[in-house]
């Protein structure tokens, strides 16, 4: 018995250490969830600090900060802009790459690869964009912040993720997999959205460039390019021609996700032969050479495992993993310092209740998407064109209709470009989104928290 539990202990700890070594193992959605929840909170720390440091005696020193230019220069060519155009122009061009990556990936292989699975989740997106849309504009018809439609049509994917973790086990499993796949195809209809509909004066010669770069770009995929780097100049040139054609610069993220190679170098057969006898000169050069740093073989070995495991994954995917935690905890988090920094005093809260826009976008985000995307998903379960995940019910679909009214990062970035150069508007429309933000985590949890009461003493 003691061999036994000796031998236990062993494997135990032998467990333990390779997971300190290698990483636990887990499904690419078991690690999407895992680090986007925590980049949630992430956010919430930015965006309370922004909040803090905007309406205290530094207020002045957070818009210098805001305002203040950056010039960047080549072949005699200088492209300035503040530090916030920066971050949401470029930085946030990163995070729709990874967005259009992420949109790519599910419809080649995951939840949105065969219409069966993508139904549902397609149609709640539909029906949780719609139904705001409407409620804004029917609390905005004929004034002046009209333009303002598309700001409660987003959910927030990291806010919303970090909720349903908090959750635990509370949460069904399905339900996890179709918010994600929602969001996803939420973040199409925004990225389309955007492109059609908040664009600036369209400058031809521009465009028809960056298109040019994209056409090249899906050359260089059918030719099997495989390296980063041709992709990055060409995307970096597509960015600047956007950034001059009048449609919005992030849409070269886009763009450039679409033209990402899905095809890897090698096959699975391939890897496996190829990795195994890697290993086995691995085993024959640690026998005789210990030390690591002594030994070229053994490093050379280990350069080239890791270089065939680059190949053996479609670029998509290194691309998707490479950037998905930068991403996550530097540049949506800068976004978030950047752009909830807004004044809140006794006026602006006043005109939560009173202001169309700031009516428009709360009563669009807690009741629109509600409405819209518990009533997409329960008329399509019907009709018999979706059905609901194992183990999810319409409980859970209700407490998952209130989390998508979670529509921080993408609901600001449309109100910067809906409201451009109209402070009142803007700072209305952000506070309501902060606030209408706060209430739909918390009814969302609080009510997915009491259906798992509701299950457990059934």
């Amino acid at each position: 018995m003691y061999n036994l539990f000796q031998r236990s202990a062993h494997s135990s700890e032998d467990a333990n250490s390779w997971e300190r070594l290698f990483g636990k193992l887990m499904t690419p959605i078991e690690a999407f969830t895992r680090n986007t929840s925590a980049s949630g909170i992430l956010l919430i720390v930015c965006t309370l600090a922004a909040l803090l440091i905007a309406n205290s005696p530094w207020g002045g020193a957070y818009q210098h900060l805001l305002h203040t230019p950056l010039a960047v220069s080549f072949a005699g060519h200088t492209l300035e802009m503040p530090l916030h155009h920066w971050v949401n122009d470029g930085l946030m061009t990163l995070f729709f790459f990874l967005v259009g990556l992420e949109i790519k990936h599910e419809i080649m292989v995951g939840e949105l690869s065969s219409p069966s699975q993508a139904a549902l989740p397609i149609i709640a997106a539909f029906g949780g964009m719609v139904a705001p849309a409407l409620v804004y504009s029917a609390i905005n018809w004929g004034g002046p912040g009209m333009q303002g439609w598309g700001i409660p049509m987003a959910t927030d994917i990291a806010f919303a993720i970090a909720v349903l973790i908090l959750l635990g086990k509370r949460a069904p499993p399905g339900l996890v997999t179709i918010l994600v796949a929602l969001a996803i195809a939420d973040d199409l209809g925004a990225v389309v959205v955007i492109a059609l509909f908040y664009t600036a004066e369209i400058h031809v010669a521009p465009l028809l460039a960056a298109f040019a770069c994209f056409v090249l770009q899906l050359a260089m995929n059918r030719f099997g390019i495989r390296k980063l780097w041709p992709f990055l100049l060409v995307a970096i040139v597509m960015w600047v021609l956007m950034l001059y054609s009048g449609v919005h610069a992030t849409i070269a993220g886009v763009l450039g996700a679409l033209a990402t190679p899905v095809r890897r170098l090698y096959n699975p057969e391939e890897f496996s032969r190829e990795a195994r006898k890697l290993l086995d000169k691995f085993d024959i050069y640690r026998l005789r050479e210990h030390d690591f740093l002594e030994s070229e073989k053994l490093v050379g070995v280990l350069h080239t495992l890791h270089n065939g495991i680059n190949q053996a994954q479609a670029p998509l995917q290194r691309f998707e993993h490479a950037l998905h935690d930068p991403v996550y905890f530097v540049i949506i988090p800068l976004f978030a310092f950047f752009n909830a920094g807004v004044t809140i005093n006794a006026a602006s809260l006043a005109n939560l209740v009173s202001h169309p826009v700031s009516l428009g976008v709360a009563a669009g985000l807690v009741i629109g998407k509600f409405i819209g995307v518990f009533s997409a998903v329960w008329l399509s379960v019907r009709l018999g064109i979706g059905r609901l995940p194992q183990g999810v019910n319409f409980r859970h679909i209700c407490g998952m209709g209130l989390l998508a009214g979670i529509g921080f990062t993408m609901s600001i970035f449309i109100s910067e470009l809906a409201f451009k150069g109209e402070d009142l508007l803007l700072n209305n429309a952000k506070i309501a989104i902060l606030v209408a933000s706060i209430i739909a985590s918390l009814a969302g949890y609080a009510w997915l928290r009491l259906c798992s009461n509701g299950d457990n003493h059934s």
